[in-house]
């Protein structure tokens, strides 16, 4: 097996599988190598002069800050950010080809709501208008606890638990504000989500975000399945609780009566998450993510790309795929919004990536954008909504979210990501109840090391024991078996009720 990994014919730039050491010499590329290379960073592999562009994946990731010599280490130190023309606007739509579905479209033994709507699990959540109702929403859902008390659920094997999702919002905001529309859409589509049998939601009573306001705007109906109540109404926080836990005791057999049945992988949307990238991410787990949307899409179902500051530098490859110029432009006007949010708050899009991602090799926001754009496959990009809003189309949906992993796929679920997958290649440890979440490592150092928080390990195609088409047909077939009710690690592990984090946008007054 080659020392390093060259992926693209135009690279500057090779791709370390493991350490490599000052005087090696890398025989592919007849390269000597000049100090210390980690594994998934990059060596020169020919002179780079100061300012000149530097290419990974065939494309610019970042220029020259000094002189490069062949076979140093390219990083941080001698790579910087930026400005050039991406033709993101010029070539929209160049690459848009019909997408060739399948005779037979595969399934999975789904929970078919009286809606028409699919799920994958079957919880009963428990939702806060605002921050000060939290205590009492956890507090109503530890009730329902198995490892607590599993007597509560004793009788009912068809509920997956009772989840409490709080935030730190819906106060002193503005009531008319985009802040206050954003948490109320995100809460009226987790109240509305196929992978909940039912909801409470719990105010104070006090609040900017009135229940009875957030019901009227998002065209709401109470009843059975929506229920809601504020602490102040119930005469404080015991009395709360215990009108919550009745309320759900009183849900519990309906909720069990439910069967799993065969039903076409068509409903499936899935939401594409990476945390924790590293140089491996763009060349392993993130593609093979890609292959099993591209075969997701060919089934019929909808694969959601998101955090838009990390596609930030790649957008020109999404725009290129656009079914039309009109999608190809709502994604450029979301650019060009985080261009002038960042300006407006001082801030810079390259400060991300984290510090994690650049232990793991990765340099620039072009650089991690161009690996992390690679989950959404190869298909059309067929919508791009905001954030949180409801999926309709089905195929590649772009997602407008920030980068930060527990915002953006909360506003996945929220849009009706019924599963979550998620690439790391640093270790993340994230669930996202209702949606079950999938771990896929991108090297195999990390899978050996934290395998019981990793559902597949990608790493094998950097050890070239498996292509990325194979992978993602393994990859496909495991959102199958997780669609139809088989536990990933993270939800063993009871990740997923304090990772909704919707986002958060507007002035706090």
């Amino acid at each position: 097996m080659s020392f390093t990994i060259r992926l693209h014919v135009d690279d500057d730039v090779l791709i370390a599988r493991q350490q490599l050491i000052a005087g090696a010499v890398l025989p592919d590329e007849q390269v000597r190598v000049l100090g210390l290379v980690p594994p998934g960073h990059k060596i020169a592999i020919r002179d780079i002069a100061v300012g000149a562009p530097v290419r990974r994946y065939g494309q610019i990731i970042g220029f020259a800050s000094q002189a490069i010599r062949c076979g140093e280490h390219v990083h941080v130190h001698n790579l910087a950010m930026g400005v050039f023309e991406r033709g993101a606007a010029d070539m929209a739509c160049a690459d848009a080809r019909p997408t060739v579905g399948v005779d037979h479209a595969a399934t999975f033994r789904g929970i078919v709501r009286p809606n028409g709507s699919v799920a994958t699990r079957n919880y009963i959540g428990v939702l806060t208008s605002v921050n000060c109702s939290a205590t009492v929403a956890r507090a109503i859902a530890d009730r329902f606890r198995r490892d607590i008390h599993p007597q509560e659920l004793d009788g009912f094997p068809n509920i997956d638990g009772v989840v409490a999702l709080t935030h730190g919002s819906g106060c002193a905001v503005d009531a008319e504000g985009e802040g206050l529309a954003i948490l109320r859409r995100t809460l009226a589509g987790y109240a509305l989500h196929a992978n909940f049998a039912a909801v409470l939601v719990i105010g104070l009573g006090c609040e900017t975000n009135q229940i009875e306001r957030w019901v009227e705007v998002e065209g709401l109906t109470t009843g059975m399945n929506l229920q809601t109540f504020t602490i102040q109404d119930s005469g404080g926080t015991a009395l709360a609780v215990e009108r919550g836990v009745q309320a759900v005791r009183g849900l519990l057999e309906r909720a069990n009566a439910v069967e799993r049945i065969p039903v076409s992988a068509s409903h499936l949307v899935v939401g594409l998450q990476c945390g924790g990238s590293d140089g491996y991410s763009g060349i392993t787990a993130n593609p093979a993510l890609g292959a099993a949307m591209d075969r997701l899409v060919r089934h019929g179902g909808t694969a959601i790309l998101s955090e838009t500051p990390e596609i930030y530098g790649a957008e020109h490859l999404l725009t290129r795929r656009a079914e039309s110029q009109e999608i190809a432009e709502k994604l450029l006007q979301r650019i060009r919004w985080w261009e002038a949010y960042c300006d407006r708050m001082g801030a810079d899009l390259n400060n991300n990536p984290s510090a994690g991602n650049k232990a793991g090799g990765l340099t620039t926001i072009l650089e991690k954008s161009l690996g992390a754009v690679a989950k959404g496959g190869s298909t059309n990009l067929v919508e791009v909504v905001e954030y949180a809003q409801r999926v309709t189309r089905r195929g590649l949906v772009f997602m407008d979210t920030p980068g930060y992993d527990p915002v953006s796929a909360t506003g996945q679920v929220a849009g009706g990501a019924n599963l979550i997958c998620f690439t790391t290649g640093r270790g993340s440890a994230y669930g996202c109840a209702p949606a079950p979440s999938m771990k896929l490592a991108t090297n195999s150092a990390l899978w050996r090391r934290q395998a019981s928080d990793i559902d597949i390990n990608c790493g094998n195609i950097a050890d070239g024991d498996v292509t990325v088409d194979a992978m993602g047909e393994q990859i496909f077939q495991s959102i199958l078996r997780v669609a139809s009710g088989e536990k990933t690690k993270s939800e063993l592990h009871g990740y997923g009720q304090n990772e909704f984090v919707p986002w958060s946008l507007g002035a706090v007054t």
